[in-house]
């Protein structure tokens, strides 16, 4: 299997070993465009791998920080008690590039960005690019998309 991302339709597409598209989701990429530069809150674009798979088991909405689950979980109203949170939900697949100089090594380290597939909160929309940088989906659909990906699966982010 692989995935793509395509940021400028603001769609994730999972392919079987056939190629043949078996999934698409709405997505959310950076509100800064595509990029790699370290500190630039953009998508980096290029040939990546999931490094790791985070959250296997956790509950829907489950609140994520640094990686680790805090035991909250998402609600409208937990939300708006904290307000300016990046919402990092459900389920994470950690990205490492695989292009040394373009999303691997350096400033432009995908792995060293922390640059996520990750859930997000029900209120942030999709199709519209409003993260950080990483790439944000429903909750419903990372669960789905967690539990058919092993870690090494190949992602690739184009514009």
């Amino acid at each position: 299997m692989r995935v793509r991302v395509d940021i400028g339709a603001q769609l994730l597409s999972l392919f079987g070993e056939d190629g043949a598209c078996i999934r698409r989701y709405p997505v959310s990429t950076a509100a800064n465009g595509a990029g790699e530069e370290s500190g630039s809150y953009r998508t980096p674009r290029g040939r990546h791998r999931i490094r790791a798979r985070i959250g296997a088991g956790a509950p829907c909405g489950a609140v994520f920080r640094g990686r680790r689950a805090t035991g909250e979980v998402w609600s409208p109203e937990f939300a708006a008690a904290h307000p300016g949170r990046d919402w990092v939900l459900t389920r994470i697949l950690w990205l490492c590039g695989e292009e040394p100089g373009r999303n691997r090594g350096g400033r432009v380290d995908s792995m060293r960005r922390y640059i996520y597939i990750h859930g997000t909160g029900d209120d942030q929309p999709m199709g519209a690019p409003r993260s950080h940088g990483c790439v944000r989906m429903r909750n419903c659909d990372i669960i789905e998309l967690f539990d058919l990906l092993p870690v090494g699966t190949a992602v690739e982010i184009v514009e």
